[in-house]
């Protein structure tokens, strides 16, 4: 087996031997080209604006066909600006070369890979997009399968200027530099080595093989991506969409793609990665964003998180719904004219039955039991008169909107589960079946006046998900109520999500078409899972799910890795941890501290780690309930720092809950009390293991107690 050759220039290299000769010389003929890149580009930008004059209608005049394509045109081309807008990112960060291909002056034909296409005057490629079939050998091509190169050259830039190039030659005679899995090693660990801002970036420069098979993967069915920490597998999720829309621009683009986050923290995080790479318009979400005229905030403990997620609440559900369909208590009576009009409870059973047979939804039969109501009533009446007259002298009446509300009220879900969660009596009569007392007691909580004005807690959501999908739209709020279903969903921490989270976001997939993000190891959810049959019981099923798993670990230095790798025997016995691929980088940092000193060495334990990472950032990592009483300490020593229970990175330093950090990257990393981690949070092990695995540069320990035994 054959590897490609490696070798770094950079404008600092001194040439050793004959193959670095001409450093300066690539160096300049690169950078010519990666500016005439940039005025190509420059001049696209240009051409699209002028099109805003093509349609242009000025004054009032104009017919309404004129306005309506000066419109089009207005909307097209700002889409068209937005896909040519990089802002400070590189345009272009490697290019290939053919061996088995010629240009038309006889030379190995060559591409350059950037971030969108670019085309001269005369619309020849000057960049090539980078998820463009042609480029997909820049990231698949290896030793062994050279996929037809010559040569692939990793450019490391910042901005338009090209600060150094990373080559790897393929051939026979070549011998290997490293072992073939690691492509553009130079630019990968200058990438991995910068500092975070707080937001995730884009990894379009430095993608790899195993990542870029992902990325490809073809679009129908469950696609299940199985990382450990720091494998990339969200940024791998976020490229996929983005490389799905360009290839599958339609349908996908009218369908429209959806990502699902855990928080609000991690949208936050990750919200700048597909603008970055071109895609605007992919709707970014946690789940309280996908049932409308919602709002959630926090989580149940997880005991009631158990209960609310299990899918035998589909039934409660349901049989709650049944429940407002109800038979009248006694006789009513309706005033008309002279005449008094009578339903019967008898009446009134058969006018529900009859609905029922008819009706898709809740919502949907009030109509068919207002019509079957008016005809009875027309019926009975000595007069001969229509129903419809009849309804509309009525149906305002006090007598006949008591009637119907009793029989078959218009429902929110939110009404539903107001009033249910509300009544221990409704509690039992729909769940008794399904449920034990226990188990309905801890869904009870007190009844709100206006239940519009609620705020629900994040497991709520799927219930009230479920509600709606029963009771389906009310009269005159069909475009409002109506679930949105989407061409692609991608899902991210997908190994926490309950039965019923599942179930709605299925019920979102267009064609069953998604990509689901995990790692089973740091699974720490009330529903979390062991393995991923669990999760893809609950997903569509019309293609075969495919399962891919990332083995290499990008982001975690080896030595935080081999502690952290302690612990995964606990949070995942027989799960590998994945391969390192930075061996080398600082110790962890183990403390010792008490009650009496332990404000001041978390604020000297802080300080040297700002120190340490220059603009980078640093989090303080802690179990959910001593968030006050480290926040209280940190604002006593005087650290300046930000929280984020807010939903952001904005600050340099940063206090979380181990509950909220999952899937973030951050330099450096203090944890507090590893102990009450492991002992007190739930499935413990696996938040430690979280917590461990965040820190791309330095990880430390502060300790009031003796460690856990794993971390000695």
């Amino acid at each position: 087996m054959h590897h490609p050759e490696s070798a770094s220039i950079s404008p600092a290299a001194a040439p050793t031997d004959p193959r670095d000769s001409s450093v300066d010389a690539e160096l300049a003929a690169e950078q010519r080209y990666i500016d005439h890149a940039y005025a190509c580009l420059e001049r696209t930008r240009n051409i699209a604006a002028s099109m805003r004059d093509v349609a242009r209608v000025d004054g009032p005049g104009g017919t309404f066909q004129a306005r309506f394509e000066q419109d089009a045109v207005h909307e097209n081309v700002t889409a068209r600006l937005q896909q040519l807008e990089i802002g400070d990112q590189s345009l272009c960060f490697g290019r290939i070369d053919h061996g088995d291909a010629v240009d038309g002056d006889g030379r190995p034909e060559r591409f350059y890979i950037g971030r969108i296409a670019v085309a001269d005057e005369g619309q020849e490629p000057v960049v090539v997009d980078w998820r463009a079939p042609v480029a997909e050998a820049f990231y698949r091509a290896t030793g062994a399968q050279p996929m037809g190169l010559t040569r692939r050259r990793h450019f490391t830039t910042r901005g338009r200027e090209l600060l150094g190039l990373d080559d790897e030659l393929f051939g026979e005679a070549l011998e290997a530099l490293d072992d073939g899995r690691i492509q553009g090693r130079g630019a990968l660990i200058s990438a991995l080595e910068s500092a975070r801002s707080g937001r995730l970036s884009d990894i379009v420069a430095t993608i790899q093989g195993e990542q870029d098979e992902v990325i490809r993967a073809p679009l129908p069915g469950v696609l299940v991506v199985q990382g450990g920490p720091g494998t990339g597998k969200t940024v791998v999720a976020l490229h996929r969409a983005a490389y799905l829309l360009y290839t599958y621009r339609f349908p996908l683009e009218g369908q429209g793609v959806l990502v699902i986050g855990p928080n609000r923290l991690f949208l936050s995080y990750i919200e700048q990665v597909l603008p970055s790479l071109g895609e605007a318009g992919v709707e970014i979400a946690v789940t309280a964003d996908l049932v409308p005229h919602v709002r959630a905030s926090g989580r149940d403990n997880p005991s009631v998180a158990r209960v609310k997620g299990d899918i035998r609440m589909c039934r409660l559900i349901a049989k709650a719904v049944r429940d407002r369909q109800r038979p009248l208590r006694r006789t009513a009576v309706i005033p008309s004219g002279v005449e008094r009009l009578r339903v019967t409870p008898e009446d009134s059973a058969e006018l529900i039955a009859g609905a029922r047979r008819r009706a898709r939804g809740h919502n949907a039969g009030r109509k068919h039991l207002e019509r079957a109501f008016f005809e009875l009533l027309a019926q009975r009446s000595r007069q001969d008169v229509d129903a419809g007259v009849l309804r509309d002298r009525l149906r305002e009446t006090i007598e006949v909107r008591e009637a119907l509300e009793r029989m078959w009220p218009v429902l929110t879900p939110a009404d539903l589960l107001n009033d249910l969660f509300g009544s221990p009596a409704l509690l039992r009569l729909a769940g008794s079946r399904w449920f034990g007392e226990d188990e309905l007691r801890q869904l009870h909580r007190p009844r709100t006046a206006v239940s519009a004005e609620i705020v629900w807690r994040t497991e709520d959501v799927p219930l009230l998900d479920e509600a709606l999908e029963l009771l389906g739209p009310r009269p005159r709020h069909r475009h409002t109520d109506v679930i949105r279903t989407y061409g692609h969903i991608v899902v991210d921490e997908a190994q926490d999500l309950s039965p019923m989270e599942l179930r709605m976001i299925d019920r979102r997939s267009l064609n069953g078409s998604m990509t689901v993000v995990g790692d089973i190891a740091q699974a720490t959810g009330a529903h979390a899972r062991d393995s991923w049959d669990d999760v893809l019981r609950w997903l569509p099923d019309r293609h075969t799910p495919r399962v891919a798993e990332l083995s290499i670990g990008y982001r975690v230095p080896g030595p935080s890795m081999a502690l952290a790798s302690r612990v995964l025997e606990l949070a995942a016995p027989g799960l590998r941890p994945p391969s390192s691929v930075r061996s080398e980088g600082d110790e962890p940092v183990i403390e010792r501290t008490d009650a009496t000193r332990f404000a001041g060495d978390l604020a000297a334990a802080v300080r040297r780690e700002v120190g340490a990472v220059g603009s980078g950032n640093v989090a303080v990592v802690v179990a959910g309930e001593q968030l006050a009483e480290v926040d209280a300490a940190l604002v006593a020593a005087g650290v300046s720092f930000g929280r984020a229970a807010r939903g952001t990175l904005d600050h340099q330093v940063t206090l979380a809950a181990v509950g909220l950090i999952k899937g973030l990257e951050l330099d450096a990393v203090i944890v507090v009390d590893p102990g009450v981690i492991l002992h007190r949070e739930h499935r413990g092990a696996q938040a430690l293991y979280v917590a461990l695995t965040r820190a791309t540069r330095r990880l430390s320990i502060l300790s009031r107690a003796p460690l856990p035994a794993v971390l000695e």
